[in-house]
């Protein structure tokens, strides 16, 4: 009797942490793609800023009233290195998300095999008289 208690309890446990399992998975998948679709488009604004910076001190070089686009191409170089250092902080957080997931994963499928285990034991147990 007393060990039906405990695998009631044990499986209401497992039952609770896969439904929550269930429920978190989809936002940590939608969330795992955002970030990479963010980052994805950091790298190509990154290439545009850089491509603009250097377009700008071509146009310089090569202009015969003397313009003064330093101040601009310090602005994108400035807006560059955010650019990277947010591109960092995600690629840091993702990592951190795919860790989570796969820790989420391993420990529903550690729990599985004890509660199958604790299973064949109870069934075994209890067919005997």
């Amino acid at each position: 009797m007393a060990a039906l208690a405990m695998e009631d309890v044990a499986s209401g446990k497992d039952a609770i942490a896969e439904g929550l399992l269930d429920l978190l998975k989809p936002s940590v998948q939608q969330l795992d793609l955002h970030v990479h679709s963010m980052r994805e488009s950091q790298v190509e604004l990154r290439e545009h800023i850089d491509n603009l910076a250097s377009e700008l001190g071509r146009i310089n070089e090569h202009q015969k009233v003397a313009l003064d686009l330093d101040p601009y191409v310090k602005k994108l170089l400035n807006a560059r290195r955010r650019v990277v250092l947010v591109n960092n902080i995600l690629q840091n957080a993702q990592e951190r998300l795919r860790r989570l997931n796969h820790n989420v994963a391993k420990e529903t499928a550690r729990r599985k095999t004890m509660l199958e285990a604790s299973g064949a034991f109870i069934t075994r147990s209890s067919s005997k008289p």
